[in-house]
Formats: structure tokens, sequence, C-alpha cells
């Protein structure tokens, strides 16, 4: 007689709970609903509530901002609501009278969540809400460090679901989590959305199991003579110090065209920069890695400006918030040309605007491909040759990138906190995760009137062409 697994029989504990839950609502109508979820989202951004969650996450994790989460919350939730309302997810979403073609919307079944602790406050709510838009269940292993975040967001959400005649268990918090439980629910469950880094997304695409999953991100950021320095050095500002650079899609790496190297360096240090010196930058770096494993230093990752030169040795001035590192070279002999995931920007300068993009490219080879980049420009022709040249899913002309990627109210970027970096960086998607990436449709389709083209009208000279040889 064979012996039980216990981690797979404890998850699929769960996901027969799951299963059960997903079948009572799969042919919930799409009034209900669009009435549940947008109960959920009004109950997450109550401000006591969002606050609660994000002091939980600064508290268990010892990243981020409060006051920074909080704002997370409030716009990511009603960002997903807005993006979700009005649109079908029910029934027949698609109708073409002329091609005979219609097309019906229908739950995956269960999804499997894998969140990270930089984002842990507003991933579980956001993914919560997409997996009821489309009348899925959901499993959420948070990140251990995020476990009682999340442990905070589910059981609002399970209690608001019961108190509405929902299955509470249409969403279930994991805990504890482990590596092994994390790798047997996404083995488990019918799509997954791994949100992490490359080796939760590698366990996520070999599970399986159809999955979503993010590339890292090392956004660069060209800064043209034509840019409106104070400006591009305020946005820059907002976005790396944003909630202590918890984002992957926060500017990285500065290039900086010549002409304008020395004005933009003054405006950041204005906004608040602290250009470090080459004796400084070797600390910094010794801070900033774990110089046995080549990784990023847990101790700095998401930490204060102050924090991080502290532990560096340097004396920040009062009023600095970021730190500025000149470079000149990519790759692993350079290690600030890679992903910081702290208040650290690296700053390259440029001559011509194919060097720029070169630079750009050579960067996002070496680290964060496939995921973001900005430009700070007044020229549309330079914003769509960067578009057609550089490996990236998205770029952000003129605004603060970590504010920006993942949607915001001031661009038509989709609300997420999930975003595809393409097969540049080994995913499926390239665009920002959302609701309708947790959908199964069916076709049906009915006989039109035959349309098959003549060959004229297909191959047009060519015809005679061929004729002719």
């Amino acid at each position: 007689m064979m012996e039980c697994d216990p981690v797979a029989e404890k998850v699929g504990g769960w996901m027969a709970r799951a299963r059960r839950a997903q079948q009572a609502v799969e042919f919930a109508t799409q009034e209900k609903v669009d009435e549940i979820t947008t109960r959920v989202a009004w109950a997450a951004v109550q401000p006591d509530f969002a606050r609660q969650l994000a002091e939980t996450l600064v508290a268990e994790s010892g990243m981020g901002e409060g006051a920074d989460k909080v704002a997370k919350i409030m716009t990511k939730v009603r960002g997903t609501l807005r993006d979700m309302k009005g649109r079908k997810s029910a029934g027949v979403v698609f109708e073409d009278p002329a091609t005979g073609i219609r097309r019906l919307a229908k739950p995956v079944g269960v999804i499997g969540a894998i969140l990270p602790v930089t984002n842990g406050e507003a991933t579980p709510l956001v993914k919560i809400l997409c997996a009821l838009k489309t009348r899925n269940a959901i499993l959420l292993a948070p990140h251990p460090k995020a476990q009682k975040t999340c442990d905070l967001a589910v059981a609002r959400v399970r209690a608001l679901l019961r108190q509405q005649g929902w299955p509470e268990d249409l969403v279930i918090g994991i805990a504890p989590v482990s590596v092994e439980i994390s790798r047997e629910l996404m083995r488990q469950c019918d799509l997954v959305i791994a949100t992490g880094g490359p080796a939760l997304v590698q366990a996520a695409h070999t599970s399986g199991t159809p999955s979503y999953g993010v590339g890292a991100g090392n956004a660069v950021c060209l800064i043209d003579e034509t840019a409106d320095a104070k400006d591009a050095a305020h946005k820059i500002m907002q976005s790396k110090t944003f909630d202590h650079a918890t984002s992957c899609s926060a500017e990285n790496a500065l290039a900086i065209q010549e002409s304008i190297y020395e004005t933009m360096m003054r405006e950041l240090e204005a906004a608040g920069g602290y250009c470090v010196t080459p004796e400084e930058k070797i600390r910094l770096q010794a801070v900033l890695w774990d110089p046995e494993k080549n990784i990023l230093n847990r101790a700095a990752v998401a930490r204060p400006a102050g924090v991080i030169a502290t532990l560096a040795g340097i004396r920040l001035p009062e009023g600095k918030r970021f730190l500025l590192v000149p470079e000149t070279g990519v790759g692993p002999a350079y290690p600030f040309s890679g992903e910081k995931l702290s208040v650290t920007l690296a700053v390259y300068r440029w001559k011509t605007f194919e060097e720029a993009l070169e630079l750009a490219d050579r960067i996002l080879a070496h680290s964060g491909a496939g995921h973001s980049c900005g430009i700070h420009t007044t020229s549309d022709a330079r914003v769509l040759e960067m578009a057609r040249r550089v490996k990236v899913s998205r770029i952000m002309v003129r605004q603060p990138q970590s504010l920006a990627s993942s949607g915001a109210w001031t661009n038509g970027m989709p609300m997420s906190l999930t975003l595809g970096c393409g097969t540049w960086g080994g995913n499926i998607s390239s665009s920002n995760i959302t609701w309708e990436h947790m959908l199964n449709y069916t076709w049906v389709s009915c006989p039109i009137p035959a349309a098959q083209p003549t060959d004229e009208e297909l191959f047009g000279g060519i015809i005679q062409e061929g004729r002719t040889e």
C-alpha cells in the first residue's frame, strides 16, 4: 500500500473545498458577480482596514512605507474595479453576425496565486477581485514575511462572502506556507498566477499547470536634451522613493544625454538625490549585495535612504531620499547595472540616441529583459523609435515608472500588480495580467454565406509575375 504524501494531501484538502465553492457559482449571473466584486472592493478601501493592512506588512516584512502602501491599496483596488466595471465576464461576451461567431466566457476553475512580499498589501486584494469577477475560486500563497497581511485580507473577504450568501471557500489563504506547499499548489490548481522572483516563476512554468508569471524588473529611463529637467527629476524622485522602491517597475538606471547631464544631476540632487563618491560607491556595493551569495542583501531592500547610507558608512545630508551612482559598465562586473530593489539609481551618460538605445538593450539583456523602460523627451519620433527597438513590454513616457507601469489614473495602462515580460523575460504574456487572463472561452460558430476570395484578390500582381516566368 502506497504511503500518502502529507503535502499533497493537505493541498488536496484546500483544493477540494475551493472546487466545491467554485462549482456553486459557476453559472452565477453577471449581475450577481458584479455586485459581489463591488462589495469586496468597497470593503477593501475602507481607510481603517487599508491602514491596518499596510502597517501589518511594514511590521512583518521590515520593508516599505505605510502611507505609500495605503495609497497603493486605494489606487489598485479602485483601479481594478474601474477596469472591470461594466465589462462582461459571464455568458456571451462577443458576437459578430458577419462572421457567425459568438464567444462565451467561462471560469478556469481554481487559481493558485503565489504572492510577493514587496506588494503583499494590495496584491491579495487585486487577485481576489479578479478571481471573483471571473467566477473562479482562488488559493493564495503569500510570502512568509507577508503571511499575517494576507491572513487579514482573506479573513475580511471571507466574512463578506459569508454575509452575502456566497461560498467563503471561494477565497482560501494558505498558512503556513512552505516551498513544498507552494509547488504542490501549482501542481494541483487549474491556473497559476506567480508574482515573485525568477526561481518562483520558473517553478510555475515547470509545474505542469498553465501559468502567468513575471520577469525581473530593471527599468532603464532615457532622458534627452528636449526633456524638462526639473519635471523629469521630480517624477523620478516620486517613483524611486514610493514605498522605498518595492516596485519592480521603479527606475533602476538613468541614461542622460551628455549635453544636459550636469543640469539633470543638479535637478536630481535638488529633488532629494545624493550622488555618491567613488569611495562611497565601493562601500554601497558591499551593502546592497551579499558578497558570498551574490544576491541582494535583504537588510537594504526597500529601506529608507538613511538606513542604507548608515549601513554603508555614508553621511547622508538632511533631505536626501535616494542615491545616485555614476556608472559606465554593464554586466556581472558592474552590479549597479542590475535590479536593486532599493532607493538607488545607476546613472549613465550618452552622446547619440542610437547609443542610448544600445545601452538600454545591453542593460536589459543583463537584467530585466522584457519588463519596462521610460523616456523623458518631447520627441514622439524618439518615443516610437525606442518602442520599435528596445525589447520591453511597456514604455512610460514622461511618467514616474513605478506609479505608471502597473496602471495609473493618468494613463491608460490596465491596473495590475503582475506585469508580464513576454518571451524576452520568459513569460507567455507581455501584458499587465488582469481578470481577462483568468477566463476560458467557448467559441460558437454558425454557418455564413461562402466568403472565399478569388486568387486575384489574394495574390494581386504576383499572379502575373508567375505567368511570365
